[in-house]
């Protein structure tokens, strides 16, 4: 590692808060420790640092991978990192973006992977076959990435492979997935309110309450 990541290691230890650390992981089922640092906190102590990272030509995995291995704040740091420095992924950091979905997986992490690996997929559509595998994979994190990774996307949404994601995974009891059915077709809703409106009524079936009470938010 360089000085400059060294020093953001050591900033962000010099400001643990011991009492906010148990409540922040009793908050996330104490799924995993916590140095005690807000996000107003961390994004004033990682301002400095990520504006330096913006001049990057490459990602630096190394340092991503010294992030997933420590406290929680580090992982939000590393997403942080890989927001300001989407522009550079290529279909070729697919793989390491999985090893960080099916590792230390919750939705606070998972729930920004899928943008970042949405952005990937918008850029280069042969990631498109990837996420449709995703949507069958026996992790339901995977899965519900593949059924979040277009979020936001408006007009840009490819609603061929929205139904086909949507459908393998109709019928499940995981909550985690049936929110996430529901929250995409929520979200198409703003921009097609006539086709998740059909999607609706021909799957309503299969489809969870859960589900169905998100995407008929708008419609």
């Amino acid at each position: 590692m360089n000085l400059l990541e060294e020093d953001i290691f050591a900033v962000f230890y010099q400001n643990a808060d011991q009492e906010r650390a148990q409540n922040m992981a009793a908050y996330m089922r104490n799924l995993f420790p916590f140095l005690g640092i807000s996000k107003p906190e961390r994004g004033a102590l990682s301002k400095g640092f990520l504006k330096e990272c913006k001049k990057a030509q490459a990602i630096n995995w190394h340092f991503i991978e010294q992030c997933w291995s420590r406290e929680r704040e580090f992982q939000y740091l590393a997403l942080d990192y890989l927001k300001i420095t989407a522009h550079l992924l290529t279909p070729a950091d697919v793989p390491r973006l999985k090893n960080l979905a099916i590792n230390k997986s919750w939705w606070d992490t998972i729930d920004f992977l899928d943008r970042i690996i949405g952005g990937i997929a918008l850029r280069y559509p042969e990631v498109n076959d990837i996420l449709l595998a995703w949507s069958t994979d026996d992790n339901i994190w995977l899965r519900r990435i593949a059924i979040d990774h277009q979020l936001l996307r408006k007009n840009k949404t490819n609603t061929k492979l929205l139904e086909s994601i949507l459908v393998n995974n109709l019928g499940q009891k995981e909550f985690f997935i049936n929110k996430a059915i529901g929250w995409s077709l929520r979200d198409y809703s703003k921009t097609d309110p006539e086709w998740v409106r059909a999607f609706v009524d021909k799957h309503q079936n299969e489809m969870a309450a859960l589900s169905i009470r998100e995407a008929s938010k708008y419609i």
